[in-house]
């Protein structure tokens, strides 16, 4: 595992990023789709960023992350830009038209929760092992499935 920079230490330790790791692995091993968590030190403020709108950020890091190239069009993204205290979830066209806006809004107001009591970690983790719960109702593993994606959480 790669050395993650200091300002990831304000939200997570190593013991936390493996944690993440694990679940997301865990998650996916019951599913045929892939999911991500991406941090940010802040959500970046260039010529195609409006501040404080962390959803147009993740969604474009989704198509840079190739999110959307999976088989079944069902990757979901985590993001945080951790010092703006930010986040949002994206989901690609295949589980979004099952789930829909409520239940990525919902995930998000637990992770909420979580976020702002004592342990950030187990909302990501408790985020990622509801997804994986809901990604297999509605995409089921079948057999042996390559993991399309990293398993670690991204960090820029």
């Amino acid at each position: 595992m790669a050395a993650h920079p200091e300002w990831t230490r304000k939200l997570f330790t190593d013991d936390d990023f493996e944690a993440i790791s694990r679940a997301i692995t865990d998650a996916e091993a019951t599913t045929t789709a892939e999911v991500r968590v991406h941090l940010d030190r802040r959500v970046p403020h260039g010529r195609f960023w409006t501040k404080g709108h962390p959803l147009k950020r993740a969604r474009a890091l989704f198509t840079r992350l190739g999110m959307h190239r999976t088989r079944e069009r069902n990757g979901v993204l985590i993001y945080l830009a951790v010092e703006d205290r930010k986040l949002a979830i994206v989901g690609d066209d295949g589980i979004h038209a099952r789930v829909g806006d409520t239940y990525w809004e919902r995930v998000r107001d637990v992770m909420v929760e979580d976020l702002r009591g004592r342990s950030p970690v187990d909302g990501v983790v408790k985020a990622v092992h509801d997804l994986g719960r809901v990604l297999q109702q509605h995409f089921p593993r079948r057999g042996e499935k390559p993991n399309e994606l990293s398993n670690e959480v991204d960090v820029e």
